[in-house]
Formats: C-alpha cells, sequence, structure tokens
C-alpha cells in the first residue's frame, strides 16, 4: 500500500494511492496514518496529476542515517567499511519533498547526492532484535541524502555537512508491502546513471541496523532511517536534477538551486 502525504493547495492531507502508472488516485485520510490508522475522510478521490506530493513523513524526533554500508561507497571514500553500523543525525528541519528545491548552502562548493533506501519507524523502538525489527517498521521510502563534501572534511563531525536545510530529500510516497532484501537503487543526475546499485549489497541488513540505534537511544513513530548508499556518489551544481529510483517505491526528483 502506498501512503501519500499531499497538498490540492489546501492544508497537507494523507491519502492511499492506487491504480497503474499515469492513472493514480488518492483516497483521502481522515488523519495521519501512523498514529489513527487507515481511516477515509470520506472526501472524493483526487488524482495524482492534480494534486502536489509533500515529504510523507515529517520526523517527530529525528533521521538515523548509516554510514558507509555499502562496500563499494566505503572504498571510493577512501576508507574501510566499518564494523559495526555507523550512525549520524540529520535533523527533521533538513526534510524536503518530491520537486521541492534542494538549496545549496553558502559557504560550501561541494556539494553531492546519495540516493537510499529510507525506513519509517511506527511504533516506540527501544532494545529491539534484528528477528523482530519489522515489527516496529511502517514502510519504506526513497531518500537523498545529500551532503556538503568539504564541510564534512573540515567539521570532524557531520552535523552540518548532513543536516543542513532541504538535505533531506523524502518521497514519493510510504510503501508499506515491500520486501527490501534486493532492490535495486539507481540515480540520475540530468538523466546519465550514476548509481547503480542493490539493497542486497548492505553490509549491515535493516534488522541489524535497528538492533543496533534501538540498543542507544529510543526510535518514535515517524523517525526515519537512512539505509546507506551504493557507489557512484558525485558532485551537483545549481540547475542540475537528481532522480533516484527505488525498484517497487517509485521515484524522488529534485532539483538544485542556489539563492
Amino acid at each position: 500500500m502506498r501512503i501519500a502525504r499531499f497538498t490540492t493547495g489546501d492544508d497537507p492531507a494523507y491519502g492511499i494511492v492506487q491504480g497503474d502508472p499515469g492513472t493514480e488516485v488518492i483516497t483521502p485520510l481522515a488523519g495521519d496514518p501512523l498514529y489513527i490508522g487507515l481511516q477515509p475522510s470520506g472526501g472524493d478521490p483526487v488524482l495524482l496529476e492534480d494534486v502536489r506530493l509533500l515529504a510523507p513523513v515529517i520526523p517527530r524526533s529525528k533521521i538515523v542515517a548509516i554510514g558507509k554500508n555499502y562496500a563499494d561507497h566505503a572504498k571510493e571514500m577512501g576508507g574501510e567499511a566499518p564494523a559495526e553500523p555507523m550512525m549520524f543525525f540529520k535533523p527533521n528541519t533538513s526534510v524536503v519533498g518530491p520537486f521541492d528545491p534542494v538549496v545549496l548552502p553558502a559557504g560550501s562548493s561541494e556539494i553531492s547526492y546519495e540516493g537510499e533506501l529510507a525506513v519509517v519507524i511506527k511504533t516506540i523502538t527501544k532494545g529491539v532484535k534484528a528477528e523482530n525489527a519489522a515489527e516496529c517498521i511502517y514502510g519504506y521510502t526513497i531518500a537523498n541524502d545529500v551532503t556538503a563534501r568539504d564541510w564534512q572534511r573540515t567539521d570532524g563531525q557531520w552535523a552540518r555537512a548532513k543536516g543542513f536545510d532541504t538535505s533531506c530529500p523524502l518521497g514519493p510516497w510510504i510503501e508499506t508491502e515491500l520486501d527490501p532484501s534486493d532492490l535495486a537503487i539507481v540515480t540520475t543526475l540530468d538523466g546519465d546513471v550514476k548509481q547503480d546499485g542493490t539493497t542486497a549489497d548492505m553490509i549491515h541488513g535493516i534488522g541489524a541496523i535497528i538492533e543496533h540505534a534501538s540498543a542507544a537511544f529510543t526510535l518514535l513513530p515517524g523517525d526515519v532511517i537512512l539505509t546507506g548508499t551504493p557507489a557512484g556518489v558525485g558532485l551537483v551544481e545549481a540547475g542540475q536534477q537528481v532522480t533516484v529510483e527505488i525498484a517497487g517505491i517509485g521515484s524522488l526528483t529534485n532539483t538544485f538551486v542556489r539563492r
């Protein structure tokens, strides 16, 4: 099931996306299904092409991101893959939605894309073992872990490099019924393929990531976990467009701008 957050020009709403590509409709829901379940609002279905999709979730407390979770990406970054999941945070103020602009921050000249599978948490999660992690997952969406590489090098920690405003596009919706074990991830820059990987190559699987994260801190409903990126990351400039496509979910497109 595909759960979208959208607007027709009024307040944001949630809905279920159904139909074949090009003919999809959204059946509106009464509220946030993470909290009240799937309750139809009674409103008329609307064509997907007539709405503006928003980020499908705004994390209530945090985005937990995993670094160097693909061996080929760790190698291209000049380091070894970590023995345990390497975690960092992105603030919820970094989130934008499909087709929203990513604003290149003043003071950085090396901005990079990173296409990733994202996990949305549905329950209060603490001390969960890997084999039970699926019970804590609401669904999956697509993320672009936009990174200021120069700040990443100079700061010594990644809060600014990974957490600036608009550095976490999410979308287009949450897919609640998906086997994430072997999904193709393809990232294009202005239509040229830059990343072509599969989630089967993750070093630390989703269950292990949730176990590791929830051992350290409580995950809350609506929190998002970014699971790492395959090789092929590169720089993006103002005016360029990045699309991340993940099999079984869809695609997430954003244009980068300088203001």
